[in-house]
């Protein structure tokens, strides 16, 4: 059907595993008409969840996407995945939509993907909804779950329609609070949102309180609603039971009545130009002006190819158009657009303001690309989403000789596909190391790329990402100077060293002054200092947080060249690091583990022999409790073995990078005796 930019509602479904978002996808795309019969995730016969290992794990690994048609409303859904170890796609979908509706299973109140995900919609300034699901189960106390969601998220959090019945349908406390809820006054209810909802606008709130409710029209309810997601001001928590379709059709109601359309909202955070330089940019919804997409999602299908799934933020898609990528030069022609309904591809015309679509077969693009019609918007890119940094590390290997090429296009394949998803080599080892958010991540990645593929790898623990760093100022200083019978190489460099704070990075600054060193030749420097940032100084890891200050030098007329002060830069930083008191760096994650009552002691011990910080815990639900901790990441590489020995299985847990931190003395004798660096050629 035709629509407006003003009739669409972009909304992910995201939540913690297990608290049914694959089943209320499938209930909301039934509820609105876009699908005749709901499927199942047991029966594997749901519209997201249709690769074989979704369907053969019954949950979902990736984001799907599917829109509904109703009268006056475009709705564009997209399923996430629910286990941390995805977080990736998950996150991508955030750029692409308006709001995110955290799914919370109602027999496991909040959990830690809730919070997590919870977070993320916040910083990310989206409109939020908590979907309560699962109403109808047996024995459930849905007025603590309530009280633990305000507990957990604040006042903002107010009940925009109540359970009734069991369980078996919900009593609307916005739009006409007439009916009996099961544990709650619909009136007292109703009273509360309406007041949440206008004290946010002056206007409204002035009219409310002289004439009453009756005289603010849909309109102004509408706008005071909206205004109260976008700021924050307020966070609806519906009711619903995916399984029997229990205020499924209420929450579509919801979404068409008072969420945010693509005009509406907090504009997305847009960026003209890279690094230091770059200014915030505004894309304004306008379908008459040039275009700018932002591509959130990619699908290499060994059969189909390429596809590419965008947002447009301004102007209108339309086929045989052509578009730019970034700040190519060379543009494409969209031959096809497409609307995606899981797996099905529906060819449409063009793609409006605030639409979800999609174009197949073009090679060059990749995720975060902005797709454009002008070079006015070139340097236009969408603020980067905060990814989770993959730190488990499996080192790879083809398992039958001659498919190194096709191991290394497959692994390309897949990292475009998954931000969280890396592929490094290192050249010193001649190690191929993929990094994943957990081992689950990288075995179902490499089971992927096996069943499209055909390709079989062997794997093995790699190195710790470790890094290196200096904790005092120092001053380096090298001549290079080679003569071998024609022109020589001269080149003299000294350099200062300083810490930067944990994070940083890296700067390199030239104070140079009078020319000693020709400013060609400065470049040459830092490529140097580059070359032992990379390799490491002590251990061979990269180096960071630390700030290079080239002051002084010399140089000479003839044979003074690029080549000896890359070499002079690379020794006179060797040198200051030496007397710099360099140290080993090694990862700290996060850790969150969920373990019954019973064996917290067990647990918290084994954490404490693996220099753990206990951070605190909480009482999770029934007799569970979650540890939550700091460790270094090379001691919970196995974790998973261990800690399912030790709970009979049923224990669980979550990492997240964290920081880096100085490993203790005996661990940085043993890595700096281990390293075997190559002799320097002067």
């Amino acid at each position: 059907m035709p629509y407006r930019t003003a009739q669409i509602r972009n909304v992910a479904l995201a939540g913690h595993a297990g608290a049914g978002k694959t089943t209320l996808f499938e209930a909301l795309l039934h509820a609105g008409g876009a699908i005749q019969t709901a499927g199942t995730v047991e029966r594997g016969t749901t519209v997201s969840d249709f690769d074989p290992l979704e369907r053969a794990r019954g949950h979902s690994i990736d984001t799907a996407i599917a829109s509904i048609d109703l009268p006056d409303c475009h709705i564009n859904l997209i399923d996430t995945p629910g286990y941390a170890d995805f977080r990736g796609p998950t996150l991508s979908a955030l750029a692409a939509v308006e709001t995110v509706a955290v799914v919370v299973n109602a027999a496991a109140g909040v959990e830690y993907g809730t919070r997590r995900l919870m977070d993320y919609a916040k910083d990310r300034r989206l409109a939020r909804l908590l979907v309560v699901n699962r109403i109808d189960a047996e024995g459930v106390d849905l007025e603590g779950v309530v009280e633990a969601l305000r507990a957990e998220f604040g006042a903002e959090c107010l009940p925009i329609n109540l359970p009734a019945q069991g369980g078996t349908a919900v009593a609307d406390c916005f739009f006409s609070p007439a009916g009996v809820s099961d544990f709650s006054t619909v009136a007292i209810a109703h009273q509360r949102i309406i007041d949440q909802v206008v004290e946010i606008n002056e206007k409204v709130m002035d009219r409310y309180l002289e004439a009453g409710e009756s005289s603010l029209s849909g309109e102004e309810l509408h706008a005071a609603f909206e205004q109260c997601l976008r700021e924050g001001h307020l966070v609806p928590i519906c009711f619903v039971s995916a399984r029997t379709g229990a205020g499924v059709k209420e929450l579509l109601h919801l979404t068409e009545r008072l969420l945010p359309n693509p005009a509406e909202g907090n504009p997305p955070p847009f960026m003209r130009g890279s690094g230091k330089d770059a200014v915030p940019a505004r894309a304004e919804p306008d379908p008459a002006k040039h275009v700018i997409a932002d591509v959130f999602k990619i699908v290499n299908d060994p059969f189909v190819g390429k596809l590419s799934v965008f947002r447009v933020y301004q102007g209108t898609v339309r086929r045989d158009s052509q578009l730019f990528i970034d700040d190519g030069r060379k543009p494409f022609k969209v031959g096809h657009l497409f609307k995606l309904k899981g797996k099905e591809h529906i060819e449409i015309e063009q793609a409006i303001p605030g639409d979800i679509a999609a174009v197949a077969k073009v090679d060059e693009i990749h995720f975060d690309a902005v797709l454009h019609d002008s070079h006015d918007e070139d340097q236009i890119r969408l603020k980067p989403l905060d990814f989770p940094q993959p730190m488990f590390g499996l080192a790879v290997e083809p398992a039958h000789k001659g498919q190194e090429q096709k191991l290394a296009t497959a692994l390309a394949r897949l990292g475009e596909e998954d931000p969280c998803f890396r592929v490094e080599h290192n050249k010193e080892l001649n190690e191929m190391v993929v990094r994943g958010l957990s081992d689950l991540h990288l075995k179902l990645m490499l089971q992927r790329m096996q069943d499209r593929y055909g390709v079989e790898v062997k794997t093995r623990p790699p190195r710790i990402a470790y890094r290196e760093t200096v904790s005092a100022k120092a001053e380096g200083h090298h001549r290079h100077k080679k003569q071998t019978g024609g022109a020589g190489q001269f080149g003299e460099v000294f350099l200062r060293i300083e810490p930067l704070p944990r994070g940083a990075g890296f700067e390199f600054v030239d104070e140079v002054k009078g020319g000693t060193i020709p400013n060609q030749f400065i470049p040459a420097v830092e490529k140097g200092v580059r070359q032992v940032l990379e390799h490491g100084a002590i251990s061979g890891y990269p180096m960071q947080d630390v700030r290079v200050i080239v002051y002084d030098g010399k140089s000479h007329p003839v044979d003074s060249k690029e080549v000896a002060f890359v070499s002079a830069g690379r020794k006179a930083f060797l040198d200051a690091i030496a007397k710099a008191r360099p140290q080993v760096l090694e990862p700290i994650v996060n850790l969150e583990v969920a373990v019954p009552d019973a064996h917290m002691g067990d647990v918290t011990g084994g954490l404490a022999a693996k220099r753990a910080r206990i951070n605190g815990t909480d009482t999770l639900r029934g007799d569970e409790l979650v540890i939550r901790a700091q460790v270094p990441l090379a001691e919970v590489v196995d974790y998973q073995t261990e800690l399912k020995a030790m709970t009979g299985g049923r224990g669980r847990y979550a990492i997240e990078f964290s920081h880096y931190e100085p490993v203790p003395p005996q661990v940085q004798k043993q890595l700096t005796e281990a390293y075997r660096p190559k002799p320097e050629e002067d």
